[in-house]
């Protein structure tokens, strides 16, 4: 019987696939088709040049193996690469190879004597930090959990996370959500389960990165017009590390193409591991078929740390770094500082830091004097979420209430506090607390400044809200 390219290849195919990881070979051998035979060469085409260094990198063992087999040990490999310049819904690649170049689609041919070797391939997705082909995680490794001690406040959310590292992309908390306040740990619990995932399953690819980071990369692929060299870059990552995933927030290109890569993950049993300054149900510009599937997982929420979890954070940190405390002045810092885990260890950076240059004893007087400091520095870094969680409780109605449409009084009245004290309290702009106060314009905001001023110098009923909500929002 006569060797056809198609049959060579089909042969070679049962052959690697039995040699190889089954998400491997789904990934890297199903989009190859088979192109032309002629004496010992066999073409096969493959979607982008990324996709021909990655074989040549990892499979080209399997592939001399595969294809000595059926050709002897004359056999050569010719890979066509077609690429799109646009993007889309296109596919990567086609069945037809044009003879020349035709529009957008461009053809090009790389004969690959099959030999051993280990080429220095550049990544033509350059990401900074990342060299060539071999992915570095960016983890940090002192981020982990032996020292992301456990309280009530994030019990669930770091037995979620260990589950997680213990079986990526094997439980149902994929994607896994963490999200919480400024300074809660949602980083240090992200990079925790990547370090984890890293020391169990040396093999798998994990990747930490910021969404802010990966809009940047994007950008960047849409300019140089290799976007499909973006997508497939990501889709070979087994662990994929998004912090910060608000800030995706309005921006449609990037939350099309993470859409499409958070799919192909998903499906192909990878791990999607995400943190957000909020629940899903609070992010605002954000696809809603991007939510869904932030929901698919699960969402687990860091909160403040009570007082025990603080004095053990505390206590866990002097010993790590070797340093003596008394036990007054370590609950009193615990007392004092409730806002976030941030906080609490940088207050007594600065109580050793003042012991130690200026010669001084750690006294409970010193670690007033600090306490102080910080408490009057982070006072006034409330969110826009919180003012109005705030506003919410005290008027007795939820936050949706507070952004409806709705003209009634009292709820009118609630709106404008809430964008009173944003303004107050916040260094976001006038837009911007309209935006996430009921998707209002800046005159709005502007309005409802002027209207609180003039109601507390003539209502006693409403300067009493305003002198409440002062106090709860200064605590």
């Amino acid at each position: 019987m006569t060797k056809t390219a198609e049959s060579v290849w089909s042969d070679c195919l049962s052959f690697i696939q039995d040699n190889i990881q089954p998400q491997a070979y789904k990934t890297w051998f199903e989009p190859i088709k088979a192109v032309k035979l002629t004496d010992n060469a066999l073409s096969i085409q493959v979607p982008s040049k990324f996709f021909y260094e990655w074989l040549e990198e990892h499979y080209v063992k399997v592939l001399k193996v595969a294809l000595t087999k059926e050709l002897g040990e004359n056999a050569r490999l010719v890979y066509i690469i077609k690429m799109e310049n646009t993007y889309g819904n296109k596919q990567p690649f086609t069945e037809k190879i044009p003879s020349s170049n035709r529009g957008n689609v461009k053809a090009q041919e790389v004969d690959v004597p099959l030999k051993n070797k280990s080429p220095e391939l550049k990544n033509p997705f350059v990401i900074p930090g990342i060299r060539n082909v071999k992915i570095e995680s960016q983890l940090n490794p002192s981020y982990n959990f032996e020292n992301f001690l456990e309280g009530d406040a994030n019990r669930l959310a770091r037995s979620a996370g260990l589950a997680v590292a213990n079986k990526p992309g094997g439980t149902s908390f994929n994607p896994l959500l963490i999200f919480g306040g400024v300074g809660l740990g949602k980083t240090h619990l992200a990079h925790a389960i990547g370090v984890e995932i890293k020391d169990k399953y040396p093999e798998k690819t994990v990747l930490y990165i910021s969404a802010e980071k990966f809009t940047q990369q994007y950008i960047e692929s849409v300019k140089k017009n290799n976007r499909n060299d973006f997508i497939h870059f990501y889709q070979i990552v087994d662990v994929l590390i998004i912090d910060d995933v608000q800030f995706l927030s309005g921006k449609t290109g990037t939350q099309d193409v993470f859409f499409h890569i958070f799919n192909h993950l998903h499906q192909n049993g990878k791990q999607v591991i995400l943190t957000s300054d909020k629940a899903p149900v609070d992010m605002q510009d954000i696809e809603q078929r991007l939510l869904s599937r932030f929901k698919w997982g699960l969402s687990a929420e860091l909160q403040k740390p009570d007082f025990e979890t603080r004095v053990s954070i505390l206590r866990n940190m002097l010993y790590r770094d070797g340093v003596e405390m008394p036990d007054d002045i370590v609950d009193y810092v615990a007392k004092n500082i409730k806002t976030n885990v941030r906080e609490l260890e940088g207050a007594i950076i600065s109580l050793i830091a003042q012991s130690s240059f200026n010669k001084k004893e750690v006294t409970l007087d010193l670690a007033k004097q600090i306490v102080e400091k910080f408490v009057k520095n982070t006072k006034r870094e409330v969110s826009i979420d919180y003012i109005q969680k705030v506003v919410s409780d005290y008027f007795q109605m939820d936050v949706a209430t507070l952004q409806s449409k709705t003209r009634k009084r009292h709820i009118v009245q609630a709106r404008q506090l809430a964008m009173f004290f944003a303004k107050k309290f916040t260094k976001a702009s006038l837009a911007s607390i309209g935006s996430q106060i009921g998707k209002r314009d800046h005159a709005t905001v502007l309005h409802a400044c002027k209207t609180v001023d003039n109601l507390t110098a003539t209502d006693k009923q409403f300067r009493k809200y305003v002198e409440d909500l002062s106090k709860k929002l200064s605590l």
